[in-house]
């Protein structure tokens, strides 16, 4: 019998660090039955946080998959639907991996911290969401937290992240005070007993302090839901009686079209919330029947659009979306579009024209699994065979090929040398960091043969220290780590031309080619895919230069770019246009070409004013009121530009940007300004000029 896509839900948990996700996933795996005893972030228990350094440092570093069913309300009798969750990290150095979740997702939960509301990377998660629309609950969690204040959190989600917030419940007190939930909908209030871990929970009469606010949230609700649909807006509008059913309907059209974020609140540490919470998952949250169908192109033909349903009868696809490698081989994280994947079965990897063969395919928990024999549109398995996949791939039908939209990993902003300790290491090395590169696109590595050392580059400190750690950990691989350094990138300021001309006669055949190219200033447009944002644009007329060795000029242009005028470092944001040349009939080759371009390229980024760039990166810090001068004070020496302060009780948020490479070793200098009663979340913001001083600094470094 063919199931019920109506009842999968494909949904991720995100959030900023610490508002408590893995806590959430924890309690979801516990009352879904799916684990018997509750893991805990904080006892290196957690079944989601399963590697060794997740559980020593109690934080999130790769996504982890499962899959869970749920009987609404929790009851033994209620209809039951499947839950594949995702459970992704907050730390922005992983950002990687919640990008490339909520590609494959239909809906997510967005947990924020009860007293801090929406903080940085909060914010971050929100834009890679609506960037791949994907529908969104908010969980306002850690209401038992001293401080937490349930409405300066809904503000901040509709101040902070331009969201539209609707509270379909609110919290019976707060802090120490908090004891329950107050549904909207159903206008009944909920308790939970912390003895039984939350298993025994159930309604309670609506204080009677809290019944003139319920009825005023009510209302608000009510009047959202009405604005996402059109007849019930009717209704409302002449005051007619308006069914429970009907505002469900409503709450749920608008949050699948994204036009609103239902709220809810509970406390996934004391256990309180969260049955209601996988209740609203199935009620608001789409269906993979509920998504709009997936559009991708032919192969063969990338202004031909093609177009598939979450449909068994459709012929297969689905998009390799993270790589695992271990003992037995590569295992691929697949989410199946539309058709049916049989085990053992060949199909093709179309963005990369290969064969592959879908060996076994598993279900996910975390780091189990149960092997299936197929799988379906709609499901998320991991699949062991694939040779050739890299994250983004589309694999699909022999006969059907299609290529998905590719996803865009951010550039790395940081780097350090590694150094093999022996000639066995030496060999065991390359291998490794292969391996690694396939696990994480965020993740670079080459190698300077100037100083015979293995370059890493990755999103940020806490990143490469992990990389280094699972070299000499997980694969045995003994290596010198050397210090961080920031990835500097150069850029020209202003107009010039220059010719390149590669003039070589030595007996017999020659060499000759000959370009002149105008380099400009040029700032990509919104969804520009062009390389390194270089843009070239072919202006030859009249054949000055044959038509064959065009594409060789614009490949010297690009070579040159990634080697840089100043430092060696690669070049962006330019414009190339070629605009004239001269060839000559025996002699000119693609390499003579080749070689003009990158002599021309050369001699016109010496010309066109070339600068030193830095990534500047977005920080947030939240410190105790006593030590915001002294915070502010170490900042503004670090050459931080303090964008914005802002006092929450106690403590106060500053908002700056900040280059990043005068944040080195930050955590230790804040916590011995503060007492270590501060905490701060940086990630990447843009690249900027580097001020004259410190570029001669920089640039003297390197001799």
């Amino acid at each position: 019998m063919a199931r019920d896509l109506s009842r999968f839900r494909n949904i991720g948990i995100a959030a900023h660090i610490d508002a408590g996700k893995t806590t959430v996933s924890e309690r979801i795996l516990f009352y879904t039955g799916k684990t018997h005893k509750i893991g805990e972030v904080h006892e290196g228990t957690a079944v989601m946080d399963h590697l060794e350094e997740e559980q020593q440092r109690g934080i999130t570093i790769t996504a982890a998959a499962t899959t869970c069913p749920w009987r609404l309300s929790g009851k033994p009798d209620g209809d039951e639907y499947i839950i594949n969750l995702i459970d992704t990290p907050g730390h922005v150095d992983f950002t990687v991996e919640v990008e490339r979740s909520l590609r494959v997702l239909d809906g997510a939960v967005a947990v924020f911290d009860g007293r801090e509301g929406v903080e940085a990377q909060s914010e971050t998660v929100w834009r890679q969401a609506t960037k791949y629309k994907v529908p969104r609950l908010c969980f306002i969690n850690k209401m038992d937290k001293v401080g937490a204040d349930f409405e300066f959190c809904v503000r901040t989600i509709k101040d902070r992240l331009g969201a539209h917030p609707v509270p379909i419940q609110i919290p019976i007190g707060a802090a120490e005070t908090f004891g329950g939930v107050i549904d909207l909908l159903e206008m009944k209030a909920y308790s939970w007993d912390e003895e039984s871990k939350g298993r025994n929970w159930g309604e309670i009469p609506i204080p009677a302090d809290h019944t003139a606010k319920a009825d005023q949230a009510r209302a608000y609700m009510i009047e959202k839901a009405a604005e996402c649909d059109d007849a019930l807006m009717e209704k409302y509008l002449s005051e007619q009686p308006i069914t429970n059913d009907e505002i469900k309907a409503a709450l749920r059209k608008g949050t699948c079209a994204s036009a609103i974020n239902p709220v809810l609140c509970g406390s996934a540490l004391k256990y309180k919330g969260i049955q209601l919470l996988l209740n609203a998952v199935v009620y608001y949250l789409p269906s993979p029947l509920d998504k709009p169908a997936i559009v991708g192109h032919d192969p063969r033909d990338k202004n031909k659009e093609i177009i598939r349903h979450s449909d068994i009868n459709e012929p297969f696809c689905g998009i390799v979306f993270k790589i695992v490698s271990d003992q037995h081989g590569d295992l691929s994280y697949l989410r199946i579009y539309s058709g049916k994947l049989e085990s053992g079965a060949r199909i093709i990897n179309s963005t990369r024209d290969k064969r592959e063969i879908a060996s076994r395919i598993w279900e996910m928990h975390a780091a189990e699994r149960h092997q299936r024999d197929y799988a379906e549109a709609g499901d998320i398995v991991g699949i062991v065979g694939f040779k050739y996949g890299l994250t983004g791939d589309t694999v699909c039908d022999p006969d059907h090929p299609i290529i998905l939209e590719k996803m865009e990993f951010p550039e790395p902003v940081i780097s350090m040398s590694i150094e093999p300790k022996s000639a066995n290491d030496k060999n065991k090395l390359g291998e490794a960091l292969t391996v690694l590169r396939r696990e994480d696109p965020t993740f670079r590595s080459n190698f300077d043969p100037e100083t015979g050392q293995t370059i890493i580059h990755g999103m940020g400190e806490l990143h490469l220290e992990i990389i280094a750690n699972k070299l000499k950990r997980d694969m045995k691989v003994d290596v010198m780590v050397g210090k961080p350094k920031v990835a500097y990138k150069e850029t020209i300021t202003k107009l010039a031309e220059a010719q390149g001309k590669h003039v070589k006669q030595s007996g017999g055949r020659g060499q000759y080619g000959d370009c002149w190219i105008k380099l400009e200033p040029y700032t990509p447009v919104e969804g520009d895919d062009s390389e390194d944002t270089l843009l070239f644009v072919n202006e030859i007329k009249g054949g000055a230069i044959p038509r064959e060795y065009i594409p060789s000029v614009e490949h010297g242009v690009r070579q040159a770019a990634k080697s840089g005028v100043l430092g060696g470092f690669p070049m962006l944001n330019m414009k190339v246009s070629l605009f004239d040349g001269s060839y000559h009939d025996v002699d000119s080759s693609q390499i003579a070409f080749e070689q003009a371009g990158i002599l021309a390229m050369q001699a016109a980024a010496k010309k066109a004013g070339p600068v030193l760039l830095e990534p500047i990166m977005k920080l947030q810090v939240t410190t105790p009121i006593e030590f915001a001068g002294p915070v502010q004070g170490d900042l503004s020496s670090r050459r931080a530009m303090i964008e914005n302060t802002e006092n929450r009780g106690i403590t106060q948020v500053i908002d700056a940007t900040v280059p990043l490479a005068s944040m080195f070793g930050y955590a230790t200098d804040l916590r011995s300004l503060t007492q270590g009663r501060a905490s701060y979340t940086m990630e990447p913001h843009s690249y900027a000029q580097v001020p004259n001083n410190v570029k001669e600094t920089v640039l003297a470094s390197l001799k």
